[in-house]
């Protein structure tokens, strides 16, 4: 009698050898289409004899297709709070756990339209990004999705669950110590630098050992820096599929006028790309920014100067801690968020993002991350400037599974001078 266990194992291997066959000629049809994106449809005609041209592979499915879309959360206790109508946009729902997922897809096809990624060999392309996190974990499941290896540098005072899941997705992680942007070991900085560097020294040596080998040379690897601070693909996905969808959702879903909407900046590609998608449909609605402490965006929005109190020269240090939200606020204009239209900014301490976040729990049953409670608390505080009677849209980022060890931890709070509320 065959033992049932090696039975399903034998199965499972044959299924995963089917797939990787259906893979390898589908990626062999890529490179026989013609031009075209992966978001084409497929050719609405299924006979061959009505034209010689190879017809486009519909190569969608996958994280791809799951990305967006999100649903409008009506947030119950801040809107009875205020008197107003405040939504959440719960892109923690996204495939891979956050708005990130929206630039990944956009900026990795953008890519491929401009040929720098190449759909048909996917084993020579590496994606190569500089990312506190979120962006990687979603890159590395695009990149996944697509075939392609990812290679992530980020600071190694992140939450220990992010570098955790983009390993576990398969990306390279190389973790370094902060700096401050102008400084060549600052993530970003590091990123780039690899995307540009050795890749001629790896040809050299990958030819030289083919040699040696008696045996022909490989295609040479295609390094692609994703760029999410100044690649404006990010915030034109934003203006093409999160700005639509609010509108949508608010106007001809619920058939009620949009307000405001309020939204901190990591790159800034959320806010601009929403932004400037909704001012379009109606110039009167508001754009607020959520901007945590140390950031300079609060003061160059309201008052025109690139500058924050910690920069004094009393107070500055070389690599400044400066809130324990991870991932948004800048010193520093990025191509992503030069131009959004924002009409006014608040700075949000950590404190009442860390009541935020608990109180979200308690009432809505939402367990979020930092950047999420940030936004609601300004919400609130844009909710307070308007008057009662008005509708705002926010966004929620991400859920707090990847935020356990640091936000959601109460000794970590603690250790910097915050006070958990009870639960």
């Amino acid at each position: 009698m065959v033992d049932a266990s090696w039975s399903c194992a034998a199965t499972a291997l044959a299924v995963v050898a089917a797939v990787a066959a259906a893979l390898r000629e589908r990626r062999a049809n890529i490179a026989v289409c013609e031009g075209g994106d992966a978001s084409d449809a497929p050719s609405s005609s299924s006979s061959s004899s009505s034209s010689s041209k190879p017809q486009r592979v519909d190569d969608s499915g996958g994280f791809a297709d799951l990305v967006g879309n999100t649903p409008l959360v009506y947030l119950r206790s801040l809107s009875l709070a205020t008197g107003c109508t405040i939504f959440g946009k719960a892109e923690f729902l996204n495939p891979g756990g956050s708005t990130k997922d929206r630039v990944a897809r956009g900026i990795v096809v953008d890519a491929e339209r401009r040929g720098l990624l190449l759909r048909a060999q996917p084993e020579r392309c590496v994606v190569v990004e500089g990312t506190s996190g979120s962006t990687g974990i979603s890159l590395s499941l695009m990149a996944r999705s697509r075939g392609y290896r990812c290679h992530i540098v980020m600071p190694d005072d992140m939450a220990v669950e992010k570098s955790a899941l983009l390993r576990m997705f398969g990306a390279a992680v190389v973790e370094v110590k902060p700096a401050a942007i102008v400084h060549a070991g600052h993530y970003c900085n590091v990123a780039a630098q690899f995307a540009r560097e050795d890749v001629a020294a790896v040809e050299k040596s990958t030819a030289a050992a083919a040699a040696a080998a008696g045996e022909p040379a490989g295609e040479p690897e295609l390094r692609f820096y994703a760029d999410q601070f100044e690649n404006e693909a990010n915030w034109r996905e934003h203006y093409r599929t999160t700005g639509p969808e609010i509108w949508r959702a608010v106007t001809e879903d619920r058939g009620l006028k949009l307000d405001a909407f309020v939204m901190s900046a990591g790159t800034g590609g959320t806010i601009k790309g929403v932004s400037t998608y909704l001012k379009e449909r109606d110039p009167s609605i508001k754009i607020f920014l959520a901007d945590p402490p140390g950031s300079a965006l609060a003061n160059k929005v309201n008052h025109g100067v690139m500058y924050t109190p910690e920069q004094s020269e009393r107070t500055v240090q070389r690599h400044r801690f400066d809130t324990v939200t991870e991932g948004v606020g800048l010193c520093r204009l990025t191509a992503n968020f030069n131009g959004a239209p924002i009409d006014h900014a608040f700075t949000v301490d950590d404190q009442a993002s860390v009541n935020m976040s608990r109180a979200l729990l308690r009432d809505e049953g939402l367990f979020l991350g930092s950047s999420s409670a940030m936004n609601c608390v300004a919400a609130v505080e844009a909710a307070r400037r308007l008057g009662p009677g008005h509708v705002i849209v926010t966004i929620l980022c991400d859920g707090g599974q990847r935020h356990k060890s640091k936000f959601w931890s109460d000794a970590y709070l603690k250790s910097h001078g915050l006070s958990p509320p009870l639960r």
